[in-house]
């Protein structure tokens, strides 16, 4: 019996003024901090303003890179702990789709942070243009959790 309610619905949170995306409302919405909507949306358009400036003002190609940035951080699996007997397993599961997304926004923001440019939204533009070459921190997270979920491959009996 699940020690939590099921939702049973997800709530709408719009997309995007400028782009018409979700993904880059859900963005805008990981990077806020204090309610600070306005400042949070300066940093995501201005990566995106160095993706614009990397395909040479061209709006479809800088939102295809950005899509492609997210497509590359985006997890398949990941393993969670589980109890068996006196030990406890890391087991690999397949990731749901809203987690997956959820887990890709946060790594690509927490990466960001981590690098050492001048602005967030420096960091962030160039975290997505190394996140759509296939480098970069985010990327290397993913890479880190599938081979955390292939090496404890051998439990996932124990996923019931």
């Amino acid at each position: 019996m699940p020690r939590r309610k099921s939702v049973d619905f997800k709530r709408n949170i719009g997309v995007d003024p400028i782009y018409g995306s979700e993904l880059i409302q859900k963005l805008v919405n990981i990077i806020m901090e204090r309610g600070k909507k306005q400042i949070a949306r300066r940093i995501v358009y201005d990566a995106i303003d160095i993706l614009l400036k990397k395909n040479n003002g061209d709006k479809d190609k800088a939102l295809r890179t950005f899509y492609r940035a997210f497509e590359q951080v985006t997890p398949a699996v990941e393993v969670k702990p589980r109890r068996v007997g006196g030990s406890v397993y890391q087991i690999p599961i397949e990731v749901p789709g809203s987690r997956a997304r959820s887990l890709a926004l946060r790594w690509m923001v927490k990466a960001a942070l981590e690098r050492k440019d001048k602005s967030m939204g420096l960091r962030l533009g160039h975290e997505l243009l190394d996140a759509s070459e296939g480098r970069g921190n985010a990327v290397k997270k993913k890479l880190d959790v599938h081979k955390m979920a292939e090496s404890n491959r051998t439990f996932s009996h124990y996923a019931w």
